[in-house]
């Protein structure tokens, strides 16, 4: 089908995203996963390339005139050359919009232009080995001593978290009211008391940076607090929309993808089993696609709910699940190599169903929507 989410001007860019990606990324990109991260020089071009400033007013380096669209682009470019670029999600879709919403004016000139310019990386600390998604049992604590938060704790799990110059940290301030004792810290790498922890081995994402976090008597400037203290829990969800819709949008990216892979693979040698597994495939994956493009275009509206973002989220993460396996199962021995596209795919795309909320939590969300 024809798809009309895209100007003039967003192909543009996508030109620009994919001559960085296949020029300046793919060639390099078989050592990130063997160190685990990407380079510096990768944020420093993905600058260069504007994908840095997506949603940034141009006055602190952002893209001018660029909207949650550009991030779809750069999303379906990384997909289309089988890069597993989370840590750059978590960059724009998932902590940008915390430092633009909620920092003061001098918050957001000491860090926005940092950012964009691929001078300083940023993760997101939430998750803990006792508290993944029941954000009101974190334990991580900061106590307020004069001019300092002094925090104490750990996180796990966290995307960009070893090469993170700066880490949006949530704690509890006032440890007896739930998740109306949240706060939002942020963090920076040279600060006394913060250290790194191990590098997280995975089945998948080899090249994605994951990382343990640890904070003993770390001292923070009372500066750095994001918004109001013991608010955090209000602004952490009112990200989760763009949050999820950017995980559904790569994953129904993935899927369209690993299906287009696929397809020349066997162009040569289809039966009619394979026929109609692919066939079956390709109708998922359009469907998908309207959702998508629907979802994007609703949450440029400001019309997007938590609920429709679960929706999105719920079907496309599953979708590519079901389409990557069954493109797995049609190749058989070829899906298998190391250097397959699809087999690949497969061990990347299984946390999406995972990760900023699992399929089950999503369930329970539309559910709630319905009434039921």
């Amino acid at each position: 089908m024809r798809r009309t989410l895209f100007g003039a001007e967003h192909e543009r860019f996508r030109a620009v995203v994919r001559r960085f990606f296949d020029e300046e990324v793919v060639p390099q990109y078989a050592d990130w996963a063997m160190d685990g991260r990407p380079p510096r020089e990768f944020w420093r071009g993905a600058a260069r390339a504007g994908i840095l400033g997506i949603g940034v007013p141009k006055e602190w380096g952002g893209l001018a005139h660029s909207t949650f669209r550009h991030s779809a682009v750069v999303s379906e470019e990384a997909q289309r050359a089988g890069l597993a670029l989370g840590g750059v999600r978590v960059h724009t879709d998932i902590c940008m919009p915390y430092f633009l919403r909620f920092g003061s004016a001098e918050q957001i000139a000491r860090w926005v232009p940092r950012l964009t310019a691929g001078e300083a990386v940023v993760a997101l600390a939430l998750s803990e080995p006792g508290a993944g998604s029941d954000l009101k049992s974190m334990t991580t604590r900061a106590q307020l001593d004069g001019d300092h938060y002094v925090v104490d704790g750990a996180k796990t799990f966290i995307s960009n978290g070893a090469a993170a110059d700066l880490i949006v940290l949530a704690v509890k301030t006032t440890p007896d009211a739930g998740r109306n004792g949240i706060s939002l810290l942020v963090v920076e790498a040279d600060t006394p008391g913060f250290t790194r922890g191990r590098k997280l081995d995975k089945l998948g994402l080899h090249s994605q940076d994951l990382a343990e976090l640890l904070f003993s008597q770390m001292r923070v400037p009372r500066d750095n607090l994001l918004g109001e203290q013991d608010a955090g829990f209000g602004y952490l969800t009112s990200n989760l929309a763009q949050e999820r819709l950017s995980i559904a949008v790569s994953a129904q990216a993935a899927a369209v993808a690993v299906l287009d892979r696929a397809t020349a693979q066997i162009a040569h040698k289809p039966g009619q089993r394979v026929k109609f597994a692919m066939a079956s495939s390709h109708a998922e994956v359009a469907a998908g696609q309207a959702l998508i493009d629907e979802s994007i275009a609703a949450h440029e509206a400001d019309e997007l709910t938590p609920a429709d973002a679960a929706v999105a989220k719920l079907f496309c993460t599953e979708l590519q699940g079901r389409v990557t396996q069954r493109c797995v199962d049609v190749l058989g021995t070829d899906a298998l190599r190391t250097d397959s596209f699809v087999g690949q795919s497969l061990l990347d795309g299984r946390v999406t169903r995972i990760f900023g909320g699992s399929s089950e939590i999503m369930r329970v969300l539309v559910a709630q929507s319905m009434d039921l």
